[in-house]
């Protein structure tokens, strides 16, 4: 029974839960960080490296379909740095 006022307990998480959240958040790391490393390199032309950057968005947001403002939060920042540096944009 739940009490006026009251809201009920949120849903139990679940170890397989929690470890598949974990195992997208590790395979995204990997795919960030062979992602800036190739870019780092300075060895691909502009163009594909801009859609390396594309393309990891795209796996993150199959791995966590609403983690689009995280995402852009956390890992947009990078590569924008790291391409204004690697190539020498404004």
């Amino acid at each position: 029974m739940i009490l006026p006022g009251h809201t009920a307990p949120p849903p139990a998480v679940t170890r397989a839960a929690i470890d598949d959240e974990s195992r997208r958040i590790r395979r995204l790391q990997i795919v960030v960080r062979l992602a800036l490393g190739i870019i780092a390199a300075g060895q691909i032309p502009y163009e594909e490296a801009s859609e390396l950057a594309a393309a990891t968005r795209n796996v993150a947001l199959t791995l966590f379909p609403e983690g689009g403002e995280t995402y852009d939060l956390l890992y947009h920042p990078k590569f924008r740095r790291l391409l204004r540096e690697v190539y020498h944009l404004q």
